[in-house]
C-alpha cells in the first residue's frame, strides 16, 4: 500500500481547524452546555480535531455527543420517530425504516477509494484521485447538516482489550444510522481514548443523508480515504452505504491486516459460531459467504453465537487462531427466514421483548411486518419498500412487485439470541478450529468438503463462485466472489492472497491447533444431478449436520474419502449425524446425488478461475499450482471412471492411490 501520509487530509483541509485553540472555540460556540461538558471529557487532539472539522464542514444546527447511556439511546430512538426516519410498530420496541426505492443496497457504482498519485487499489474497485474527491466532498458536504442534528458516537469494533479490535468515530445526521450503530456496535465513550492510545489508531466516519430525495441519488457517494482512514458518505440512507462502521471500516481493517499485520492478522467477511461436539466439547467455526448466501443461517445453526457477518482474526502466543466479532448485533436479510429453518430468530421477530429495526419489509394494516419466504399467510395489501402495495401489482417493467425487497433486513442485538455466547465479549477471542467458504453454487460442488492442507484451503476461499445478491445495486447473474471479501479488499488482490497463504500456513500456528479449511454449498439443485426440479438437494436444517461432521473432522474423529478437490465425508457418518442431530433419515440415494463429482463442471470452474486470476498482476504462483494439481487429478479420475464419479468409486480410487 502506498500510504502517503503527506497527502492532504480532506476533512482538515475543508474545515481548516488545525489547532486545539480553534477547536475549543468552535465547541464553545456550537455546543450547548450539556454536550460541551461531554466533549471536554476527551483529551486526544487527533480525535477532537476530526470532530471539530466535521462540525465546521457540515454546519449542523445542533450537536449531540452520544455517550451510550440509556438516556442517550432513548434520545436517538425518539429523534428517529420525530424525523420520520423510523415509525413505531404495535409490537413494543419494533420500528420500521424504509430506504428510498432506488437505494435498496450498496451503491457499489458510486463507491470510491480515494487514491494518491501512483497508488493502486484492487482491480475490482472504483477509485478517484484525491484532488477530485476533495472537490466532490467539499461541494456536496459543506453545509449538508444545516437545520439538522449531528450525532457523534465513539465505538469499538470488537471487545475492549482485544488486540484486533478497532476504535471508530461515527458522525452522522441520520438518527436511523445512529440507532443502528447503538444496536450493532459497542458505544465505549469512557474507554475510547484509552483504546486509541493502546492500539495506536482510530477510524473516522462522516455521513449525512442530505435531503433524502430520489433525485439526489445520482450524486450520492461513498468515499474511503485509506491514507487517513476516513470515510465520507452523502445523499444516501441504506445502512450498507451509511453505517460506515460496518463495511467502510471493514475495508480499513482489511488494509491493516494485509499491510501492517501480514501473516499475523486477518479481517474477514465471516460468521463466528460454536458447534457442540462429543463430551461437552465446543469447537469454534468462522465462515465466509457473500451477502444472502447463508452466513446468518450458519451462524444460527451453531449452539454458541458470536457473530454472523464479520470477523477479526489473529495468531495468539499459544499458537492458536483467535477470532472476535467487530459487531455485537445482526443486520440480517429476512427473505426466507421462517419457522422451519430459523425458529430462534423467528421467535425474536414475532414475540415482544426484543428491540428490532425492520427495513424494507411490508407492513400490513395492523402494523405487522411480512416478508418473502416467511412461511406465513400474507396480506393482500400493505406498504412496502416502494410505497402502497397490493398482491399482483407490477413495476414499470411489467415484473411483479414482491411483498418485500430481497434485501429487506432486521437489526437486533446479539444478546437477544437464544444461542448467544458470552464469549462474544471475551478480548481473548475464541479458538477457531474450522474455516468455511460458501457461495451460491447450483450445479458443481458437494455440500461439504475439506481442503488437504492450508494452501488448498486458501484456494477454496479464492475460488468462491456465487450469484449476485440483492445487497448490491446494479449487479446480476453469476460471478466470482473471492473469499466473499473481494468488494472490501482495498489493495491488490495479490497482496490479500499472499496474506492468506502466510496466515493460514504460518509456522506460529501449532500444528495440532491448525484450523481445517472447508467448502460449504447449500444451493446444489436436483436439476443439476439428473432430476427435473430446481428444488434444492437438502434443507436449511441440514447445515447442523455439515457443521457437526466438520467438528468431528477437526478433531480427527471421522474417516474421509480423499479426492483431488479435498476430503469428502463417508455415508455412514452422515447417516448417523442426520438421525442424531435433526432426526432425519438420510438415504444413500441422496448422498450419491450430493457427493458424486461431476468432473466437467468442476474442470470448467477451475478454468474460469485460472483465466480470471491470470489477468491479475503478481498473484502468488501457489494458487495456479494448486488449481493445476486439482485439474490433473480430476482428469485422471475422468479417464478411469468417466465424467460422473460416485462416492464409492472415489473411495476405491482413493484407496488404490494410497496403496
Amino acid at each position: 500500500m502506498n500510504n502517503q501520509k503527506k497527502a492532504i487530509d480532506i476533512i482538515l483541509e475543508i474545515g481548516n481547524i488545525k489547532e486545539m485553540k480553534a477547536a475549543n472555540k468552535l465547541f464553545s460556540d456550537k455546543l450547548d452546555q450539556k454536550n460541551l461538558n461531554r466533549i471536554k471529557r476527551l483529551d486526544n487532539p487527533d480525535i477532537l480535531l476530526k470532530i471539530a472539522n466535521a462540525i465546521k464542514m457540515c454546519q449542523p444546527d445542533r450537536i449531540f455527543i452520544n455517550t451510550g447511556s440509556e438516556a442517550d439511546k432513548q434520545f436517538i430512538r425518539d429523534l428517529c420517530i420525530e424525523k420520520g426516519e423510523e415509525a413505531r410498530l404495535p409490537m413494543k420496541n419494533h420500528t420500521i425504516h424504509y430506504d428510498l426505492e432506488e437505494e435498496q443496497g450498496r451503491i457499489i457504482d458510486r463507491t470510491y477509494y480515494i487514491i494518491n498519485q501512483g497508488e493502486e487499489v484492487s482491480s475490482l474497485a472504483n477509485k478517484m484521485l484525491r484532488d477530485e474527491a476533495f472537490n466532490q466532498v467539499s461541494q456536496m458536504m459543506s453545509g449538508i447538516m444545516k437545520e439538522k442534528t449531528m450525532i457523534v458516537g465513539l465505538y469499538m469494533r470488537g471487545p475492549v482489550g482485544a488486540p484486533a479490535s478497532n476504535p471508530a468515530i461515527e458522525i452522522t445526521s441520520s438518527a436511523y444510522v445512529a440507532h443502528s450503530a447503538e444496536i450493532l456496535y459497542r458505544n465505549k465513550f469512557a474507554d475510547f481514548e484509552k483504546e486509541v492510545e493502546k492500539l495506536g489508531h482510530f477510524y473516522t466516519n462522516i455521513h449525512s443523508e442530505g435531503l433524502n430525495r430520489p433525485e439526489d441519488l445520482p450524486s450520492a457517494r461513498v468515499f474511503m480515504d485509506r491514507t487517513h482512514r476516513i470515510t465520507y458518505s452523502f445523499n444516501c440512507t441504506y445502512a450498507g452505504n451509511t453505517l460506515l462502521l460496518k463495511k467502510g471500516n471493514h475495508r480499513f481493517s482489511v488494509d491493516k491486516a494485509v499491510y501492517e499485520n501480514r501473516g499475523s492478522q486477518l479481517s474477514e467477511h465471516m460468521f463466528i459460531t460454536g458447534v457442540n461436539g462429543p463430551d461437552n466439547r465446543i469447537t469454534w467455526v468462522a465462515g465466509a459467504a457473500p451477502s444472502g448466501c447463508g452466513k446468518t443461517t450458519t451462524a444460527m445453526a451453531g449452539s454458541h453465537f458470536v457473530g454472523d457477518d464479520l470477523a477479526q482474526m489473529w495468531i495468539a502466543e499459544d499458537g492458536t487462531v483467535r477470532s472476535i466479532n467487530p459487531e455485537c448485533g445482526i443486520f440480517g436479510i429476512v427473505e426466507d427466514v421462517n419457522q422451519e429453518g430459523d425458529p430462534d430468530l423467528m421467535r425474536l421477530l414475532r414475540k415482544p421483548a426484543t428491540e428490532v429495526i425492520w427495513s424494507n419489509v411490508l407492513i400490513d394494516k395492523d402494523g405487522l411486518p411480512h416478508w418473502t419466504g416467511n412461511g406465513e399467510e400474507h396480506p393482500l395489501k400493505g406498504n412496502n419498500f416502494q410505497g402502497a402495495w397490493e398482491k399482483g401489482m407490477k413495476d414499470k417493467n411489467g415484473k411483479e412487485v414482491p411483498i418485500s425487497h430481497p434485501n429487506a433486513r432486521c437489526t437486533l442485538a446479539s444478546t437477544a439470541l437464544a444461542n448467544y455466547s458470552e464469549k462474544a465479549e471475551d478480548p481473548a477471542g475464541v479458538e477457531t478450529r474450522i474455516i468455511t467458504y460458501s457461495g451460491r453454487d447450483s450445479d458443481t460442488m458437494p455440500p461439504v468438503w475439506v481442503a488437504e492442507n492450508s494452501d488448498y484451503g486458501v484456494v477454496i476461499g479464492a475460488c468462491i463462485v456465487s450469484a449476485a445478491t440483492a445487497a448490491e445495486v446494479g449487479t446480476s447473474g453469476v460471478k466470482r466472489a473471492p473469499w466473499a471479501n473481494a468488494p472490501f479488499i482495498p489493495g491488490d488482490l495479490a497482496d490479500y492472497m499472499d496474506a492468506q497463504f502466510k496466515f493460514f500456513g504460518s509456522v506460529k500456528i501449532h500444528d495440532a491447533k491448525r484450523p481445517i479449511m472447508a467448502g460449504l454449498n447449500y444451493f446444489l439443485t436436483d436439476e443439476a444431478r439428473g432430476g427435473s426440479s430446481k428444488k434444492l438437494l437438502g434443507e436449511k436444517k441440514d447445515v447442523k449436520v455439515w457443521l457437526a461432521w466438520l467438528e468431528r473432522k477437526a478433531h480427527n474423529e471421522v474417516p474421509v474419502i480423499k479426492t483431488p478437490i479435498g476430503f469428502l465425508p463417508k455415508f455412514d457418518d452422515l447417516q448417523q449425524l442426520f438421525k442424531l442431530l435433526i432426526n432425519k433419515d438420510y438415504s444413500k440415494e441422496l448422498y450419491e446425488k450430493q457427493f458424486s463429482l461431476y468432473i466437467d463442471n468442476i474442470l470448467a470452474r477451475i478454468e474460469l478461475q485460472l483465466e480470471s486470476y491470470s489477468k491479475e498482476i503478481n498473484i502468488p504462483p501457489r494458487l495456479f499450482e494448486v488449481l493445476n494439481e486439482q485439474k490433473k487429478g480430476l482428469l485422471s479420475l475422468k479417464k478411469a471412471h468417466g465424467p460422473i464419479i460416485k462416492p464409492d468409486q472415489l473411495e476405491a480410487f482413493s484407496t488404490s492411490a494410497d496403496s
